[in-house]
């Protein structure tokens, strides 16, 4: 028998070391591949990767621009809000925290509930939003609420700003509204959003596991959009829409619109729309109410068009004021075609001033033939129907104009009296203000000036173009005082001002065929007529309580606006004003040189003057002081502009004129006043 090799064993432990020893080395020589691989190789890419895992860079939103009216009141602002977000990885139970979340917000809906749900169970996100522009309280209540619940860090918060309209109705369709992703939709929000958005900035930020920022800095600071500078005043403005809202309710209309413009600069003071929306709550109206008919809205006008007709022939010398019109018969007749006279009135002959005082449509009718399709379309163009005239809003209508060329004999005559033709409310604003600026169209508006920082830019008035001449203007306002005096506008008349104005009445148009029972009643008018402040439209679409003429619908409402604005512009009455009384007597016997009654209402009040009557210096002075010492002296003031006095004309110490004109410049920045002489 074979003896064993006693080392048998040492062969057997040795080989099994190299076997061991050959998987280590193959395994370490694995390990330090993968490494080689992983930390030479694919660093850049694995970098990025713990970096997307870890950092973010947010885009910080701006702060949009304010927006203020002509007296700096604020009409629109920014505040700040917060953005909820989820972090999926650190939730397991999602449908707990949405409850929590919602039970926190206290205005979530069960389908908004099972939206939050359903983003927290995609735990592939870093993070997931669940609701944009919370404000700071409903934020803090759920944080407060989920680290009850012990349910910190799967919800978490990121500050944006909102906007926000502190007077919420108040000029509503003018402003528009911001949606969730900072743009403007409607208004000058929409229309001027690229100035006054803002530019976005970014930060850089470092996320804990749970998706929450534990670290940041800011990369890139966002700026601040433009401040909007309105024409608008917001007094009048209100006034505009509570008297609207006033007169649609007491005639149960559907809904009407009211424009004050200032005739000279074609600044619109107010534009009010009925019924009113609340842009804090945009989502809450349907898209149609936020048309906004001032602009947007085409209807025919009626007899308030007229005063385009009128213009034409006078302009073109077809008829003078004085020259008679054969109304006889109440009726005109072409084909099958029949037009009779409001409430079947027989005028019988009429001259061409009462052709408008009365408002005859078949007088209205044969001037407009007597003029023609080819001028009469002219003088339409020119005064701006047709066209887009602002563009300070989005969605500015042109109306409905065909060519003229094109026109029948029904046609005309049918223009001739304000039908068959769509304009918009802004465009006969615009047209009756041509009227009261001595023949001269003036691009209507709503943005005043642009601020960015201290840098503020005016919008300067432009003037589209003469319209009509001085003495045809001139001539039409006396027959528009008239139409006021004892035509079909003595509702409008104002104690202590004369008023020009022209009614209108017109059949709405429903399913393609014109009504019986619903009616577009308007007024338009200026005031003071000879040295108009403000021309004010008001329409009244589909009155149902009372008479639905414009007259006794549209004109009462523009009274009350008119006498209201008046006081507001400290404009002084031009109807019998009170002259000063002046009383001289002999330096010799001590008597004072000259005694001044004010022309202000109320017992008379009598000033002493130490020398000879003259124009004061009011520069420096706020307009309503300055407009009440030259109203006491018995001046005429007529203010352009709107802060302190930076000018007047004529210049302090010229000869007192009772009754005069006088103009004065006003100003937000009172530049350093010189010394005001008397003239040599």
């Amino acid at each position: 028998m074979k003896e064993a090799d006693p080392r048998a064993w040492q062969r057997i432990v040795r080989n099994r070391v190299l076997a061991a020893a050959a998987l280590f080395a193959v395994w370490a020589l694995a390990i330090e591949g993968r490494l080689v691989w992983l930390q030479v190789f694919c660093h850049d890419d694995l970098l990025a990767e713990a970096n997307a895992q870890k950092d973010r860079t947010r885009t910080l939103m701006p702060r949009r621009g304010d927006i203020v009216d002509r007296h700096g009141r604020v009409l629109a602002i920014s505040v700040d809000a917060v953005t909820l977000n989820g972090a999926p990885k650190a939730i397991a139970d999602p449908a707990a925290v949405a409850a929590a979340v919602c039970e926190a917000l206290g205005d979530c809906t069960a389908r908004e509930r099972e939206t939050y749900a359903l983003r927290l169970s995609q735990t592939r996100r870093e993070s997931v939003y669940l609701r944009r522009q919370v404000s700071l309280e409903q934020a803090a209540r759920v944080v407060e609420h989920l680290d009850a619940r012990k349910l910190r860090g799967t919800i978490f918060t990121e500050a944006e700003p909102r906007r926000y309209y502190p007077n919420r109705e108040l000029a509503a369709h003018v402003l528009g509204y911001v949606g969730v992703d900072h743009h403007g939709l409607a208004g000058v929000e929409q229309s001027y959003n690229s100035r006054i958005s803002g530019t976005p900035g970014s930060a850089f930020l470092e996320l804990a596991r749970d998706g929450s920022a534990f670290s940041s800095r800011i990369d890139k600071p966002p700026v601040q959009g433009d401040t909007l500078e309105l024409t608008i005043d917001a007094y009048l403005q209100h006034l505009a829409e509570r008297e609207l809202a006033r007169g649609v309710t007491e005639h149960r209309a559907e809904s009407g619109t009211v424009i004050i413009m200032d005739p000279q600069s074609g600044e619109t003071l107010a534009m009010a729309n009925y019924p009113p929306v609340n842009p804090n709550f945009y989502q809450d109206y349907p898209r149609e109410m936020w048309m906004n008919p001032a602009v947007q809205g085409i209807y025919e006008p009626g007899s308030t068009f007229k005063v385009v007709t009128a213009s034409a022939a006078m302009e073109e010398h077809v008829f003078s004021p004085s020259d008679p019109i054969d109304a006889s018969a109440g009726v005109w007749r072409s084909g099958s075609r029949r037009v009779t006279e409001a409430k079947d009135h027989n005028y019988g002959v009429l001259s061409f001033t009462d052709v408008l005082v009365k408002s005859s449509n078949v007088g209205a009718i044969k001037i407009g033939l007597s003029v023609g399709s080819a001028r009469l379309g002219r003088y339409v163009r020119r005064f701006g129907f047709g066209d887009r005239l602002s563009g300070d809003l989005p969605g500015e209508a042109r109306g409905m104009l065909s060519d003229p060329g094109r026109w029948s004999v029904s046609t005309l005559a049918s223009v001739s009296m304000g039908y068959e033709i769509g304009v918009t409310p802004l465009q006969m604003a615009a047209a009756v203000s041509a009227v009261a600026n001595d023949g001269v169209l003036v691009q209507p508006r709503l943005v005043r000036a642009l601020r960015h920082g201290a840098t503020r830019t005016e919008v300067a008035p432009r003037a589209l173009r003469r319209v009509i001449d001085r003495q045809t203007a001139a001539e039409l306002v006396a027959i528009m005082e008239q139409v006021v005096d004892h035509g079909t506008g003595t509702a409008a008349q104002v104690p202590g001002y004369t008023v020009a104005g022209k009614t209108g009445t017109a059949h709405m148009l429903r399913n393609r065929r014109y009504s019986d029972t619903d009616y577009h009643a308007s007024f338009v008018g200026f005031v003071p007529s000879r040295q108009p402040a403000f021309t004010i439209l008001v329409v009244v679409n589909a009155p149902h309580a009372g008479q639905h003429y414009g007259g006794s619908v549209a004109a009462p409402i523009f009274q009350r606006i008119a006498d209201a604005a008046l006081r507001h512009g400290g404009v002084a009455p031009t109807i019998n004003p009170l002259p000063p009384v002046l009383l001289r007597a002999s330096a010799a016997e001590g008597a004072p040189s000259a005694l001044v009654r004010t022309a202000a209402p109320g017992p008379p009040q009598i000033r002493v003057l130490a020398g000879p009557l003259s124009i004061p210096d009011v520069r420096g002075l706020g307009a309503r002081e300055a407009a009440r010492r030259l109203v006491q002296l018995g001046l005429v003031p007529r203010l352009t502009g709107d802060g302190i006095v930076i000018d007047q004309d004529p210049a302090a110490g010229t000869a007192l004129e009772p009754g005069r004109l006088c103009r004065l410049w006003l100003d937000r920045v009172a530049p350093a006043l010189s010394p005001s002489l008397p003239p040599q």
